[in-house]
């Protein structure tokens, strides 16, 4: 049967041959290519539907159709280089530079058989649009190289990350501004002297300089904070960790908040008793960035001066993770949530801390399901990633996310994505969602997968809306991945550590530990951050231990139940990580310690 398919569908036998496609999954392929209206490719339903790994799935693909292969991690990514791309890439006009970049389009060099003939690294040889984008430049002699995803992703970074103009002001300006208080009582804030220190241009460099390292240097969040002492802090979040970036003395924090709130777009420079929140917008490297702007006062020892946090969240919609490839499932997770999100109706919960990549994960999930014949709602407030093909819907004074929830269900959707379950009604209408044959996703603040149904318990919901109307709960954490280039082997005295862990001495011998060491292409270590799963799929044993509850749900029998029938929990799934080289055991520790 199976050599049968394999004859009449070559390109599933050729990707068989190469050892890619497992026996047991030519059925289900044969099956879902029998149903591919939408005329999907074969590479896509291995990646998409069958969970095979993108880079291998591409490797088979390219030496099936004989397009080169150019592993560029193993390159020295050169100054000059770097010089190469971006004079080959500025010879176009901007619009067109642009779509190189977004489309990951970059040229290696020149054939060693003709110097007319540009190579060019693509993630997908065989996609047309890249041919046309190359030919609308006018380059009609060129051979496309693929290159593993990520690793050109980190290319592209470099190419794209130009010098910071307002930095480089800034460390011209030296300390040209010192407002010094020259008599100036220190416990009190003059506006006219906060209008003559914001009109100096290096507080507006310095903001704009902050910005634009921020992105650069792929921060999450920057932090500024005033201190004692006339001194200003910027931190940015890296990897989940704060660290300062720069440090401002000698001139009142207020001033340096003046600028970043004069540049905020609906906020009042002149409001430094309450919590704002506004937004900016940049081109960063030919590319729009947006921030979220959150601002609050604080307390400090001098009391009559007018002391503000601001936490600005860095928005780029580069960084925008639509594939679960890359979110770091490990296999009995990804299968669970595919299943759970391919069902026509229900409710997937999301659950973890503020920063664990709720919203990620939402959005890859949107991006797998969506197709042109679903109505696809969204309400979130604030709005945090643009997602194509979907209706987010606008927050605002006249609409506000309750009125949105309330009015969703006349507006037909097939699919509703409710950025946070707030309250009791919130997580009832998600609930009634669920339960009229829509598909919900959703996310909740709790420790663990188990404690979400018992926090949707304890909010009023019946245990049979619980138990009927949730598919899946995922408890997710992030945490930091190792650096490729610099990370080594644990040394025989943690071994200790990780049995306390949970490790056992066969996981050590079957696999190698890693521990982070640090070099000029990481930090302290590490190079990103990967997810950490717990998925609890619901069957019926987990919704009777529901039904039967009186007045508490028993979560450590729903947790043990799920361990029973295979839920990894966010220890094991970092150790998981760990074992495969991605993490360090100070990780595991630290993220999935109680």
């Amino acid at each position: 049967m199976q050599q049968t398919m394999q004859i009449q569908n070559p390109m599933i036998e050729m990707f068989h041959r190469e050892n890619v496609l497992e026996e047991k999954d030519i059925e289900k392929l044969t099956d879902i290519l029998s149903k591919n209206k939408s005329r999907r490719s074969i590479r896509d339903i291995l990646i998409e539907d069958l969970g095979y790994d993108r880079h291998k799935v591409f490797q088979a693909f390219c030496r099936i159709y004989a397009f080169r292969e150019i592993d560029i991690s193993r390159v020295t990514v050169s100054d000059g280089w770097v010089e190469f791309i971006n004079n080959f890439l500025n010879e176009f006009e901007p619009t067109v530079r642009e779509q190189f970049i977004e489309n990951k389009i970059i040229p290696f060099g020149y054939s060693e058989k003709s110097k007319e003939i540009v190579i060019f690294l693509v993630p997908d040889p065989a996609d047309r649009s890249v041919e046309k984008i190359i030919d609308n430049a006018g380059i009609k002699k060129f051979e496309l190289a693929y290159t593993r995803w990520g690793d050109l992703n980190e290319l592209v970074s470099k190419v794209v990350a130009k010098e910071n103009e307002f930095l480089k002001l800034v460390h011209e300006a030296g300390d040209e501004l010192s407002l010094d208080d020259d008599g100036v009582d220190d416990q009190t804030i003059d506006e006219d002297e906060l209008t003559a220190a914001i009109n100096q241009s290096v507080l507006v460099n310095l903001f704009e300089a902050s910005l634009i390292e921020a992105v650069h240097q792929g921060a999450s969040d920057i932090h500024i904070v005033p201190k004692e002492n006339n001194i200003t802090e910027i931190n940015f979040r890296i990897d989940g960790k704060l660290r300062v970036w720069h440090k401002k003395d000698n001139i009142k924090p207020e001033a340096f908040l003046a600028v970043v709130k004069d540049r905020t777009r609906n906020v009042d420079r002149f409001e430094w008793e309450s919590a704002q929140d506004g937004y900016i917008q940049r081109r960063i490297d030919h590319y729009l960035i947006r921030f979220r702007v959150s601002i609050l006062p604080i307390v400090s020892t001098a009391y009559n001066r007018k002391y503000e946090s601001v936490v600005i969240r860095v928005l780029d919609d580069r960084k925008v993770i639509t594939s679960l490839e890359k979110l770091g499932f490990d296999s009995q997770a990804k299968t669970e949530f595919i299943k759970a999100i391919k069902k026509p109706q229900g409710m997937v919960i999301l659950t973890g801390p503020t920063g664990s990549g709720k919203s990620t994960t939402l959005v890859a999930a949107l991006n797998h399901v969506m197709n042109p014949e679903l109505n696809v709602l969204t309400v979130e407030d604030p709005v945090e990633y643009n997602i194509g093909g979907a209706r987010q819907l606008k927050i605002g004074h006249k609409m506000d996310f309750d009125q949105a929830i309330r009015s969703i269900l006349r507006h037909d959707p097939d699919i509703v994505m409710v950025g946070e379950i707030r309250d009791a009604k919130t997580a009832e209408i998600a609930i009634k969602l669920a339960n009229t044959g829509h598909l919900t996703f959703s996310s909740l603040h709790t420790n663990d997968a188990a404690s979400v149904l018992s926090r949707l318990y304890k909010m009023g919901i019946e245990t049979f809306l619980i138990a009927n109307a949730i598919n899946l709960v995922v408890a997710q954490r992030l945490v930091r991945r190792l650096c490729k280039h610099c990370k080594k082997p644990i040394a025989e005295d943690d071994r200790l550590i990780a049995l306390s862990l949970g490790f056992k001495e066969s996981d050590l011998e079957k696999s190698t530990i890693y521990r982070a060491v640090g070099c000029d292409k990481c930090n302290k270590g590490y190079s990103g951050r990967i997810g950490i799963f717990e998925a609890l799929p619901f069957n019926n044993d987990i919704r009777r231990i529901i039904l039967q509850a009186a007045k508490e749900l028993d979560e450590e029998a729903i947790r043990e139940c799920a361990i029973k029938n295979g839920m990894l929990t966010l220890r094991q799934s970092a150790m998981l990580q760990a074992k495969q080289g991605n993490t360090s055991l100070d990780e595991v520790a630290a993220v999935t310690t109680d």
